[in-house]
C-alpha cells in the first residue's frame, strides 16, 4: 500500500543523509541512491544537492517533504487502525526509559497507547540510561529509551526526538539578574550536576568538551539522581544546572526557574529507542512505531 519511493524520500529528508536512511530502512546505500534517482525522474526534478559532506532538499524536496509527512503520518495511523479491528491485540511486554524521558516525554505516548491497545499491557522501568541499555542487554525488557551516546555494539539505536537542554536558576538566585552570560562564566558559578551514569551528563560533559572546558574546571557542588532533585536544590541555593528544557517549560513559565541563555553555547540531543540487533517482538515494533508517529514533524 505504501509507495516505498516515497518512504526512501522521507526517510533521506528527515535524516538529511542516505546513510541513515539505509540504516533505518534496513537496505544498502546504492539501494536509496536507486530509489531517488527513480522518483527525481518520474517527477522530473532534482530533490538533494550535496554541499561539502551535507545534503541539502531543493525547493521541489521541500514541498515534497511536507507532503509526504502527511501521507506517512496518514498511512501509520491507517495500519495501527486495521491492525486494531483486525486482531485485537493482546499481551504485555517491558519498556525502559531513562528518568527524564519517563518523567517528562513518554507519559503522554503511554496513556493514549493505552488507550488505542486497551488489552495490551505495558511495564515500564525507569533508570539512568546506563541501567536501560544494560536491562535491554540483559532481557529484563525488550525496548528501552535512552539519552546520549551509543555505547553498546549489541544494541540497535532508532532516534525517537531530540531534546535541548538549557541552563537554568532559581529566580530567587542572585544569578537570575542575569539575562544571558559567556562561556567562560560558567566556570565561576556553582553548578549542579546528574549522577554518573546519567545520559545527561554524559551530553552536558561532551558539549563542555568541544569548547575545551572540562568538568574539573566547574565549580561542581553536587551530583543528584534526577531532575526534580536537582529542581528542588536550586529553589534553596544560589547556583544552576543544565536541565531538559521539556522538564522546566512550566516552572519557567510560572516564574519559579529562570533560563540563562550561555552566548553561543546549545547542547542539543537525541532521544533513541534500543533495542537487542535482529527484529524486536511485535509489541516493542507497535510502540516504536506509535511513538514516532506522535513526535514526527
Amino acid at each position: 500500500m505504501e509507495d516505498f519511493k516515497l518512504k526512501v524520500f522521507h526517510s533521506v529528508a528527515k535524516n538529511r543523509s542516505f546513510t541513515k536512511a539505509a540504516s533505518e530502512l534496513f537496505i544498502t546505500q546504492p539501494a536509496v541512491t536507486q530509489q531517488i534517482r527513480n522518483l527525481e525522474q518520474s517527477l522530473g526534478a532534482r530533490l538533494f544537492e550535496r554541499i561539502g559532506n551535507s545534503i541539502v532538499m531543493t525547493p521541489e524536496a521541500e514541498v515534497l517533504f511536507r507532503y509526504t509527512n502527511e501521507i506517512m503520518h496518514l498511512y501509520h495511523e491507517c495500519t495501527l487502525e486495521l491492525s486494531t479491528m483486525k486482531n485485537r491485540p493482546a499481551g504485555s511486554f517491558s519498556l525502559g526509559a531513562s528518568t527524564t524521558i519517563a518523567q517528562y516525554l513518554i507519559a503522554p505516548v503511554l496513556g493514549s497507547f493505552q488507550s488505542k491497545f486497551p488489552n495490551i499491557t505495558l511495564n515500564l522501568l525507569s533508570g539512568n540510561s546506563e541501567t536501560i541499555e544494560n536491562a535491554v542487554l540483559s532481557k529484563e525488557i525488550s525496548l528501552g529509551i535512552v539519552e546520549g551516546k551509543r555505547h553498546h555494539s549489541d544494541l540497535k539505536y532508532s532516534e525517537l526526538t531530540t531534546d535541548e537542554l538549557v541552563l537554568v536558576t532559581h529566580t530567587k538566585s542572585r544569578f537570575s539578574k542575569n539575562n544571558r552570560i559567556n562561556l567562560e562564566d560558567l566556570k565561576k558559578i556553582p553548578i549542579v550536576l546528574r549522577e554518573r551514569g546519567s545520559g545527561t551528563l554524559e551530553v552536558i560533559e561532551s558539549a563542555l568538551q568541544e569548547h575545551g572546558i572540562r568538568f574539573s574546571d566547574l565549580l561542581v557542588i553536587m551530583h543528584l539522581g534526577g531532575t526534580e532533585s536537582i529542581k528542588s536544590f536550586l529553589e534553596n541555593s544560589h547556583s544552576v544546572a543544565f536541565l531538559s528544557k521539556r522538564a522546566v517549560q512550566k516552572e519557567v513559565k510560572y516564574g519559579e526557574l529562570k533560563e540563562l541563555p550561555v552566548k553561543g553555547f546549545h547542547i542539543l540531543r537525541n532521544f533513541s529507542f534500543i533495542h537487542l540487533h535482529g527484529q524486536p517482538d511485535k509489541f516493542s515494533t507497535m510502540f516504536m512505531r506509535y511513538a514516532k508517529n506522535h513526535y514526527s514533524p
